[in-house]
């Protein structure tokens, strides 16, 4: 067997140009902007920002191949700033050199200033991807010296295409008759990434040992299933570990929790991914219950950003037990979806005149602000005026959760309201 038909799939298949790239066409079609940049061979830094196995890596590698140059792909999983400077050093001794630099949001803004002052002294052409908001994750002094191109998830006919054109060329699948009569689970488990449906094709070919292979929704679900730890260590389970992990969490497991969080890490999920979880779960599930989860959880996302891997798992499971180990609370949560369908229901009701700001004559003269009594000037800073829309007044949108922090807040509000709201 060839060394090429011994890589996977997904690389035998990679792109080498850009009539062979599949998708983006806002960004590589006939005229786009990054086609036109390509062609002219005018290429600025840039950084592609998208979901996983959306074509970030290939635009890279076409990029370079275009040029001609030297081409170095780091990923910010394994590497550090010493591989970043060592080269930035190769290209002080040479013409061109392209850095790609994957899950660019893995570093810290310290480590990313490393690339500033070669990409400012043209040393290096240099292309970062990720998969998070770059306003968030990436160095306003170094996002100002990239191009952000979007790369989005790639549409229902982008991945059959890609599947028709794996299934008629690759030398390997090409040994096989491929029948695909439902499409669902396929498009379903692959999420939108072309690497991942790449996989499942490439798993169910090895699978199946008749020289015709059918595609069903079933025979894809049951060859997935039969192969779960292969799945999980490919990072194909994401959704569901971090589901379970959140799940653990909730239901006050911290067991669970931290098993589910060693499994997240050693496959090299994002730490910031997992911090900015729990603290949706602090308030989500645990809420106004512990008022410090959500401040632990907020901390845990502030110090991960700033301490990285692998110090970061210690963080992690502290943050993880804490919240697995509170009081649960989903008071809050059910409130806002209250309120929310509250306002899809009845639209832009008119606020009461009473609580309307009168900034003008005209204003106060139509009754803008009149009888409105300031809470402060009455005893207990309490005075019983009527706050929502006269057709949903009286309604209970927020229930205080059987703990003993929120059981405080019922007594509190049945001692103001009396009988108006059912505390």
């Amino acid at each position: 067997m060839s060394e090429t038909l011994l890589k996977p799939l997904a690389e035998r298949l990679r792109p080498k140009n850009l009539e062979e790239f599949i998708g983006q066409n806002h960004l590589t079609g006939q005229g786009a902007v990054l086609r036109k940049a390509i062609e002219s061979g005018k290429i600025p830094s840039m950084i592609f920002w998208g979901p996983p196995g959306v074509g970030k890596t290939t635009l890279a590698n076409i990029i370079a191949s275009g040029l001609q140059c030297r081409f170095f792909s780091l990923s910010a999983i394994q590497v550090g700033v010493k591989e970043v400077r060592e080269v930035i050093d190769i290209a002080k001794k040479t013409s061109q050199v392209l850095l790609f630099l994957d899950e660019i949001h893995r570093f810290n803004k310290g480590q990313q200033d490393a690339l500033l002052g070669a990409i400012e002294k043209g040393l290096i052409l240099f292309i970062g991807a990720t998969t998070e908001n770059p306003s968030f994750e990436v160095n306003p002094a170094l996002l100002s010296r990239c191009q952000v191109y979007i790369l989005n998830e790639l549409e229902t006919d982008d991945l059959k295409q890609l599947v028709h054109h794996a299934i008629n060329n690759d030398e390997m699948l090409k040994t096989k008759k491929f029948e695909i009569v439902e499409w669902e689970a396929l498009l379903r488990f692959s999420g939108g990434d072309a690497r991942k449906l790449l996989n499942i094709i490439e798993l169910i070919f090895e699978q199946t040992s008749s020289e015709k292979i059918i595609i069903s929704n079933r025979i894809v679900t049951e060859i997935l299933q039969k192969n779960i730890a292969f799945y999980d260590k490919s990072g194909e389970m994401h959704y569901d570990i971090i589901s379970a992990f959140i799940k653990s969490i909730r239901g006050s497991d911290p067991n669970a929790a931290v098993y589910y969080l060693a499994r997240m890490l050693v496959a090299g999920e994002d730490p910031k991914f997992i911090a900015r979880r729990m603290v949706i779960l602090a308030s989500e599930d645990i809420g106004n219950a512990n008022p410090n989860a959500l401040l632990l959880a907020n901390n845990c996302f502030q110090a991960v950003n700033v301490i990285g891997m692998p110090e970061s798992r210690i963080i992690l499971s502290q943050t993880a037990i804490y919240l697995a180990c509170s009081s649960k609370s989903n008071s809050s949560y059910m409130a806002i979806e209250e309120a929310y369908s509250l306002v899809e229901k009845y639209g832009d009701l008119t606020v009461p005149l009473h609580l309307r700001n009168a900034p003008t004559k005209l204003m106060k003269k139509l009754g803008y602000g009149k009888d409105y009594q300031y809470a402060h000037s009455f005893e207990g800073n309490f005075v019983d005026l009527e706050f929502l829309p006269e057709k949903i007044k009286g309604n209970k949108i927020f229930n205080p959760g059987q703990n003993p922090r929120e059981e405080e807040n019922r007594k509190y509000l049945r001692h103001l309201w009396k009988e108006k709201y059912g505390y």
